[in-house]
C-alpha cells in the first residue's frame, strides 16, 4: 500500500490547488472526491456566468481564457480539467471518505467507491477542502421531502408551463426566478426579508424588481413557507395565511459546510460561528496533521472565502506540510 505525504479530501478548485502546490514541492498526494472533479461547479446552473474575471480563478500559474470578459460554467469546467491533466494529479473520483483515523504522521483514511468497495489509504498529513455546496439550508417545514422540492437550480426548460415557487432573494434565487419566467414558467417568489437582497448582481437586481413591479413575477416579502403539499404551497404573509397553486419548489436559501463531517473528523468548531479552529498562518486545525482549505475555514460565514482567495490556501498549506514532514 502506498503511503502518501498528503491526502486531500475534495477536488474542487481549492483541492486541486493544494495538490498542485504539494507536487511543486516534491510531495506525493492523492485527492479523494465523492463526485466528479470540481463537483460543485458542475452542479451550478448550466448558463451561469462568474461574477469575476478569468485571472482570479486561475490555479497553478495556468492562464484561463474566456470568450467574454467573465468566464462561464463550461469554460471553468474545461479549465480545471486541463489543470488536473497538466499536473497529472492523482484524483480518485466518486469515492466518499468514511472516516479519518490515526494521528499526525500516520493517518488511515477509509473510503467507499461508487461500487461499494471500501479502501484504506495511508497518509502522513490530511487536507480537508470539502467546500460548502453539498449541504443546503433546509426550510424545516412539512412536505420539504416531496420529490418536487429542489435545493439546486440547473436550467429552466423542464418547468415550462408550470407553477413554480422560488424561495429566497439572493443571487441564485433571483437568477433562477428570471430564467424560469423567461422560459414560460409561472413564477412566484417568497422571501422573509423586505425585498430583493442588496448584494444581488447589479445587472440582475433591477431586472427582477421590474418583473415583480409589472406583476410578471409574483412576490411575497416578509413571508415564509409553512407547508408544502403535492399541488400547493402554504405561505404565511403580512396579509395572513394563503395557499398558492404549485408544481415545483426551488428552496434556494443557501448552503453550509458539512459540519457533521468536520465534527466526526475531530475538528473543533467555535460555538457561535461554527468556524473551525485553525492556525491562521498554516491552516492546521486543532487536530495535529489535519489542515483546512477553502471556504470551510470560514465556518458558517461562507461569504468570506471564494475561489478567488481560497485558491491561495494551497501554497501556505503545502509549505507548512513540507516543514512538518522534515521535522518528523
Amino acid at each position: 500500500m502506498s503511503v502518501y505525504d498528503a491526502l486531500i479530501v475534495g477536488a474542487g478548485p481549492t483541492g486541486l490547488s493544494c495538490g498542485i502546490e504539494l507536487q511543486r514541492l516534491g510531495l506525493n498526494a492523492v485527492l479523494i472526491e465523492k463526485g466528479c472533479v470540481v463537483n460543485s461547479l458542475y452542479h451550478y446552473p448550466v448558463n451561469m456566468v462568474f461574477f469575476t474575471t478569468p485571472e482570479l480563478l486561475e490555479i497553478g500559474n495556468l492562464p484561463m481564457t474566456s470568450l467574454n470578459e467573465k468566464p462561464n460554467r463550461t469554460e471553468a469546467l474545461k479549465y480545471y480539467r486541463r489543470a488536473a491533466d497538466h499536473y497529472k494529479l492523482n484524483i480518485r473520483q466518486y469515492e466518499r471518505v468514511l472516516s479519518i483515523d490515526g494521528e499526525d504522521g500516520c493517518f488511515r483514511v477509509s473510503t467507499e467507491g461508487r461500487n461499494g468497495t471500501v479502501s484504506v489509504h495511508e497518509a502522513r498529513k490530511v487536507i480537508l477542502a470539502t467546500g460548502y455546496y453539498d449541504v443546503p439550508n433546509l426550510l424545516h417545514v412539512p412536505g420539504e421531502d416531496l420529490p418536487k422540492v429542489l435545493h439546486y437550480y440547473r436550467e429552466a426548460h423542464p418547468y415550462y408551463n408550470h407553477d413554480v415557487l422560488v424561495v429566497g432573494a439572493k443571487n441564485s434565487a433571483a437568477i433562477a426566478a428570471l430564467e424560469l419566467h423567461w422560459n414560460g414558467a409561472r413564477v412566484t417568489l417568497v422571501h422573509r426579508g423586505a425585498g430583493i437582497a442588496t448584494a444581488v448582481k447589479y445587472w440582475i437586481k433591477p431586472n427582477i424588481e421590474n418583473r415583480i413591479k409589472s406583476g410578471e413575477i409574483k412576490a411575497h416579502f416578509h413571508s415564509k413557507v409553512t407547508a408544502i403539499e403535492p399541488d400547493a404551497v402554504l405561505l404565511s404573509t403580512p396579509e395572513g395565511a394563503i395557499r398558492v397553486r404549485n408544481d415545483f419548489v426551488f428552496a434556494l436559501t443557501g448552503y453550509r459546510p458539512d459540519l457533521e463531517f468536520l465534527a466526526r473528523t475531530g475538528i473543533a468548531l467555535e460555538p457561535k460561528s461554527q468556524r473551525p479552529r485553525t492556525n491562521p498562518q498554516t491552516l492546521e486545525s486543532d487536530r495535529p496533521g489535519v489542515y483546512l482549505a477553502g471556504v470551510i475555514v470560514a465556518g458558517m460565514h461562507t461569504n468570506e472565502i471564494f475561489i478567488e482567495n481560497g485558491r491561495f490556501h494551497g501554497k501556505a498549506i503545502a509549505e507548512a506540510i513540507l516543514t512538518g514532514l522534515r521535522g518528523q
